[in-house]
């Protein structure tokens, strides 16, 4: 169906039709998506797809290029964020609209917008891969709110493009439901992000080979509208340096500073560095937080990195449950582990390095790329040391008397099965403070026994580096002379306690297929306060059950969706 300019209704076989479009001044709530004030800026700047034809092939000269949403046959609202409304202006009420439900399910777009897919390259496991591109994603456009706010709203699963290659351009529930509650969870944890505005089911069914092992099936449809300030890649950059289109790379660059980085100044050889070194920095940040709430991506490649240094494109993604460092969610990379947890670090910088021989042409002088470069190991370095110190309680960081601490801990939490989102909180209940008596090993380790999955294990060797690494855990807090509840408090704002566990997003799953989204919206609303202990929701924070370990959607995922 396809909403009209007067709010009715039209069958899709009667074909697309717009709403018109009014512009807000600032402050004013928008009462209609009609009202959003669109600013097109990425399509109205870089040069387009000079071919109209909406098929899979090798675009050329071109940011991005036209396409419409492909239509739904019975779209359903199963779920949406009230914070990512807010953020674009929208009053709570328009989500309840036909209009809203039409728009995002890819039934109906509006006169101001300007759907286009985004044409990029990328290396994917280390391997360049050529041209991309947006394969089942469809940026409506941009709007600018009345704070002053940028912001591209983009469906995904929203039909071909011609980077579809030989894909639909749809996906399915599975994925969708993954890519909306990690998207809004991420960003209630403090994790750099796009975010997730809804979550629609299309009516229609979805071929999949989840398993990759010939025996494809149907699924159900999904659309997710995703927002992010833009969906600029380093792939982007890569993909024109790749194929020398000089004057796409500096459309792209000067763009992306004068939209998004105008504190920079005007582009120069000096602010595409410094516009680098920012980039650089923004990874960092986003990495470290990826490792303090042992987020795991799965696909790190450079077509899924953001120029704004947030999160993107939720795929076969993992949270660690067992502190396991060597841990990938996805099956493709089961072999080498590229982007295991551990690794996540040092493939931040390996990519910023390809979007560095990307921009060369631009500065033509390797030594400022490679001092920008230096940006991201020093910033990481030392924004994980702080993240690091402040996950223990630790209130004045010592690097050179806390790094052995801290590196013990990490080596000694994978020699048995302890869950880490709990054994980090856990630790804050660890006393330290109260009384002069040395407490009994028992003792000591009472507070941590609910995160080991088989306290039982906890023995011998592996018990003895335990209860000493506590014992001078103990005394390096005990330095501080700060009081165990002022310590739980700091420590309990960076260690959450709900994260959305693979197990969990696998039965928020089960219930959407057949037809139920009440665990979806519980877990949405669960997840937006994850530091803090919400009585009668204790479930949502409960180590994984024995029955997930081995179960598909709980433990590793292909890139099927």
């Amino acid at each position: 169906m396809a909403v009209g300019a007067d709010g009715s209704s039209a069958g899709a076989g009667e074909g697309r039709t717009h709403t018109a479009v009014w512009r807000i001044y600032p402050g004013e709530v928008v009462t209609t998506l009609s009202e959003l004030n669109f600013d097109n800026r990425f399509t109205e700047q870089l040069p387009g797809d000079p071919v109209d034809l909406n098929r899979p092939r090798q675009v050329h000269q071109a940011a991005f290029s036209r396409v419409q949403p492909t239509a739904t046959t019975a779209p359903r609202l199963l779920a949406h964020s009230p914070e990512v409304l807010d953020m674009l202006g929208l009053d709570p009420a328009v989500a309840a609209t036909d209009e809203f439900l039409q728009v995002f399910s890819g039934n109906a777009t509006i006169d101001a917008m300007d759907p286009h897919a985004a044409c990029y390259g990328g290396h994917q496991f280390g391997n360049w891969a050529g041209q991309l591109g947006d394969g089942r994603a469809i940026t409506l456009g941009e709007i600018v709110t009345g704070a002053g706010e940028r912001h591209m709203l983009q469906l995904k699963g929203a039909g071909p493009t011609p980077y579809s290659r030989t894909a639909d351009g749809l996906a399915v529930l599975r994925s969708s439901v993954r890519e909306f509650l990690c998207s809004e969870a991420m960003h209630h944890l403090g994790v750099p992000t796009t975010r997730a505005l809804s979550l629609a089911t299309t009516g229609d069914q979805v071929m999949r080979d989840m398993f990759y092992d010939g025996r494809p099936g149907l699924e159900p449809g999904a659309v997710v509208c995703r927002v992010a300030p833009s969906f600029i890649r380093f792939g982007s950059f890569e993909l024109a340096r790749s194929r020398d289109d000089l004057d796409l790379l500096r459309q792209l660059a000067d763009h992306t500073i004068t939209t998004h980085f105008p504190e920079l100044g005007d582009p120069s050889p000096e602010v595409y560095t410094a516009w680098f070194a920012e980039v650089a920095r923004r990874t960092a940040d986003m990495i470290v937080h990826w490792q303090r709430v042992g987020f795991v991506h799965g696909v790190m490649n450079t077509d899924n990195m953001s120029i704004h240094g947030l999160t993107i494109d939720y795929g076969p993604y993992g949270w660690l449950e067992d502190y396991d460092p060597g841990w990938t969610p996805n099956t493709t990379d089961a072999q080498h582990k590229r982007y295991r947890h551990g690794a996540q670090p040092h493939i931040g910088q390996w990519n910023l390095t390809q979007l560095a021989n990307a921009i060369y042409p631009l500065v033509e002088d390797v030594e400022p790329l490679q001092a920008a470069l230096e940006v991201y190991v020093n910033r990481f370095n030392d924004e994980w040391g702080a993240m690091m110190a402040a996950k223990l309680g630790i209130a004045a960081p010592d690097p050179e008397r806390d790094q052995p601490l801290i590196g013990d801990l990490l080596d000694l939490l994978p020699k048995t099965e302890v869950d880490m989102t709990l054994f980090f909180r856990s630790l804050a209940d660890v006393a330290v403070s109260e009384g002069d008596a040395e407490p009994s090993d028992e003792m000591l380790l009472a507070p941590l026994l609910g995160a080991y999955y088989d306290p039982i294990l906890l023995t011998g060797d592996v018990r003895v580096e335990t209860l000493a690494w506590l014992r001078r855990y103990r005394e390096r807090i005990a330095a501080e002379s700060r009081a165990d509840a002022d310590r739980k408090a700091a420590m309990d704002q960076v260690n959450p306690i709900y994260v959305l566990r693979n197990y969990l997003a696998q039965l928020a799953i089960d219930d959407a297929e057949k037809g139920d989204p009440a665990l979806v919206n519980e877990l949405l609303d669960v997840l937006r306060n994850p530091y803090t202990e919400q009585p009668g929701r204790e479930r949502f924070s409960e180590k994984r059950p024995d029955w997930a370990r081995t179960r598909a959607g709980c433990s590793m995922l292909s890139c099927s969706s």
